[in-house]
């Protein structure tokens, strides 16, 4: 058994920000894989399903952001899990908007998500960071992570979470190369190979195009003996 794990902030003034795009991550797999309802339990929302051979549970902490780790120690405990069975999709300010990187255990590199879940269960879980970007200004990053993606960002965010949920299953099973190649043909789709350039097979010959003889018989019999 796995448990996936979406950061966020609880609320509908929140469920647009960048700070939720681990949110947006198992709520698109709940529904694209057909996992059962949410509902409450372990101070946040579950619901489980399959994914490929794996029973995952999904779990949206909704303790606010910096107190995610409470929820996950919380649901880890009651089904009996090791932190090395637990996967987090959260937000990155250092990757680029629309990158996906997967990250076995490490540092919680300032992120107030993950400080929590140290502190509850320790560093030895996995990690799908997903990047949003960097505003540019430390001083910034609050706000920026708290306002909801711009429109320009709305076709990469899509590609970017279809391609989370085309890969689930091989991430449940712990095929993290099969997991990223299905990201990378969602956010970078091959090119169409099919339209060749025209070629014509026959060469253009330089020689003048012969001109029509418009003369009439008397003019052609005539300009023979001139």
């Amino acid at each position: 058994m796995k448990l996936f794990v979406g950061l966020g902030n609880p609320g509908g003034k929140y469920a647009g920000n960048r700070h939720n795009i681990g949110f947006m991550a198992v709520e698109r797999i709940a529904e694209d894989h057909g996992f059962a309802p949410w509902r409450g339990k372990f101070q946040g929302s579950v619901c489980e399903g399959r994914l490929g051979g794996e029973k995952v549970i999904l779990l949206r902490p909704e303790t606010f952001m910096n107190l995610s780790g409470q929820s996950v120690g919380e649901a880890m405990r009651f089904y009996k899990l090791e932190s090395t069975d637990v996967t987090v999709f959260h937000d990155e300010l250092d990757l680029a908007p629309g990158k996906c990187r997967v990250k076995l255990g490490g540092g919680h590199a300032g992120h107030n998500g993950l400080r929590s879940i140290h502190q509850h269960i320790g560093p030895q879980y996995d990690r799908v960071r997903l990047g949003i970007g960097h505003p540019g200004n430390k001083n910034a990053v609050s706000g920026y992570v708290l306002r909801d993606f711009a429109k320009a960002d709305q076709d990469w965010l899509d590609d970017l979470l279809r391609g989370i949920s085309d890969g689930a299953p091989q991430l449940a099973d712990g095929d993290t190369g099969k997991f990223m190649n299905a990201v990378a043909l969602r956010v970078n789709p091959p090119r169409s190979s099919t339209s060749k350039p025209k070629v014509d097979p026959s060469p253009k010959s330089t020689a003048p195009e012969p001109q029509e003889d418009t003369r009439n018989p008397l003019q052609k019999l005539a300009d023979k003996f001139r």
